[in-house]
């Protein structure tokens, strides 16, 4: 992540600093600052010294202090101005996005590059200012980027009015955001050329770490958050009121929330909730009151409670990695770059082509995110999957397909690619390209002869025999489609497939969300056991 975690020792330090800091004389200096970072973390007040090498120099009661500027913002009228309306390069939308990964995203480009990067935040809450100089930061100034931070739908209010060249968002783009963009001149903003998932996210559910409650479902999720459920006793835990937290309107992580727990039902939040304006202070707020209820992006926890999420179904799903890349999660999302078609030069294309590769994974991975690289899993036989084939209150028909899945999946591990379809479509959704490079690359690498199975399955809805072949039609386009991709790359593995229909749904087929995540072709590979 952007700002560094730490441990109890550090943080009973930096509360003495803090003390300390603040023991200046009762007059208020002239050149009084107030170094803040956005996670309230660091809140050091002193007199504004230098700035030098990218970092405050403050004297405080403990001396001069050095704090690097891309970990506080300076508030006082002796803060160093930075000219922030000049930069080459502007990025706005989703604060998951722009604090959570951006800093780090600008500085693995910049390696990239061989270039070093100069991160700095602004006076402006949620800003930063990035400088890029090549050669090792020996050269000439490659570009300069600023990234403000605040929700998704600045993301494209920005582009619409062109005061960012790049939007960040934590939810896909919305028909009528498309349509006025659109219209505006910036293209389709949901081609492939346009519209950029740059890693997967899980919404995590967090309470005070002392709240003995380890999971709620969905049905009680919605119940707190609509004020029909108040008490911590009503979900099995103590007497006590539940403190809600929610994220302001526009929020892209509150949209995909809302709309995971309600789903089609209009959102009546209860009123009494508050509202905050980040990840960073949704955890902080948890941790400071042992009867908060709150959700942030998975990179976002600081030490809060994770709560496993209970699916109408009754599948409890703890948030991993392997099952976010999978999108099996009832709470994940997608994270997205926008541009407009109409105002992307060579410098910014790069720098977007750059978020999408697997140059940038690593990156991702350590701001605490899920990149898209492929994992892989074993299928094992004392698997929640393997047991939920041997169930024996099937009918006869659908048990011997069961059975025969099972028989088949045993020998193969499967990879976290998984390709998804539209109702009733053939058409890979918006990932698949991305997703299809990606595979070719992984499979290349696998030794000669190595077996490789495309798996199809469908959602619930129709008859099942007609919903088998349907799945594993869906596993011979994909299959197909690869093959056309990749070339002779993967012209020496053994491909096949299998189309198992709507057996082993990943998601309930209750409503359209379930239903999308049931619609998709796995990629199993030949175990490697020893």
């Amino acid at each position: 992540m952007f700002f560094n975690k730490y441990n109890a020792r550090q943080i009973a330090a930096r509360a003495l600093i803090t003390f300390a800091a603040g023991a200046l004389p009762m007059s208020v200096l002239a050149d009084e600052v107030t170094l803040k970072s956005a996670d309230g973390t660091v809140n050091l007040v002193g007199e504004f010294v230098d700035f030098v090498d990218d970092n405050y120099v403050i004297r405080t009661g403990l001396g001069d202090l050095r704090i690097a500027a891309n970990r506080v913002r300076c508030e006082g009228d002796a803060c160093p101005v930075f000219d922030t309306a000049t930069a080459d390069i502007q990025i706005a939308g989703s604060d998951t996005v722009g604090l959570g990964m951006m800093p780090l995203l600008i500085s693995g480009y910049a390696s990239h590059l061989n270039a070093e990067a100069s991160v700095i935040a602004t006076e402006t809450r949620g800003q930063i200012l990035a400088n890029l100089v090549g050669d090792g930061g020996f050269g000439d100034e490659i570009g300069s980027y600023l990234v403000t931070s605040t929700s998704s739908g600045d993301a494209f209010s920005t582009l619409l009015d062109g005061t960012a060249q790049i939007g960040m968002s934590s939810r896909r783009i919305r028909p009528a955001e498309a349509r006025a963009l659109r219209d505006n001149g910036a293209g389709n903003m949901v081609s492939a050329k346009q519209e950029h998932v740059i890693a997967v996210d899980s919404l995590v559910v967090i309470t005070h770490p002392e709240n003995p409650i380890k999971e709620l479902s969905l049905e009680q999720l919605r119940g707190i958050y609509s004020g029909a459920i108040t008490n911590w006793s009503e979900v099995g835990g103590g007497d006590a009121e539940i403190k809600l937290i929610t994220r302001v309107d526009g929020s892209g992580t509150r949209a995909v929330f809302e709309s995971r727990i309600f789903g089609e039902i209009e959102p009546s939040l209860v009123s009494t909730a508050a509202v905050v304006e980040g990840n960073n202070e949704m955890a902080a707020m948890v941790n400071e009151d042992p009867f908060a209820l709150g959700y942030v992006g998975y990179a976002f926890q600081r030490g809060a409670k994770a709560l496993s999420v209970v699916n109408e179904c009754g599948i409890s799903v703890t948030p991993d990695a392997f099952s976010a890349k999978t999108e099996e999660y009832a709470l994940q999302r997608r994270l997205y770059l926008y541009n407009r078609s109409d105002a992307i030069d060579a410098s910014t294309q790069d720098f977007v082509d750059y978020t999408v590769s697997k140059d940038a994974d690593g990156v991702i991975a350590k701001a605490g995110f899920i990149d898209l690289g492929i994992s892989r899993r074993e299928q094992a036989l004392d698997g929640a999957r393997a047991r939920a084939l041997l169930d024996p209150n099937v009918d006869a028909y659908e048990g011997g397909v069961m059975r025969e899945m099972l028989s088949e999946m045993v020998d193969y591990d499967r990879l976290s690619t998984t390709f998804r379809f539209a109702t009733g479509s053939s058409r890979l959704d918006e990932r698949g390209l991305l997703d299809m490079a990606r595979l070719a690359d992984f499979l290349e690498a696998q030794p000669e002869g190595t077996k490789v199975r495309f798996v199809g399955f469908t959602d619930g809805v129709g008859a099942f025999d007609s919903n088998r072949t349907l799945s594993e039609s869906r596993a011979n386009q994909v299959m197909a489609e690869l093959a056309a991709f990749a070339g002779d790359r993967v012209a020496n593995l053994e491909m096949g497939v299998s189309g198992f229909g709507e057996i082993a749904p990943s998601a309930c087929n209750i409503n359209e969300n379930g239903r999308t995540i049931n619609r998709r072709v796995e990629v199993w590979i030949e175990a490697a056991r020893g």
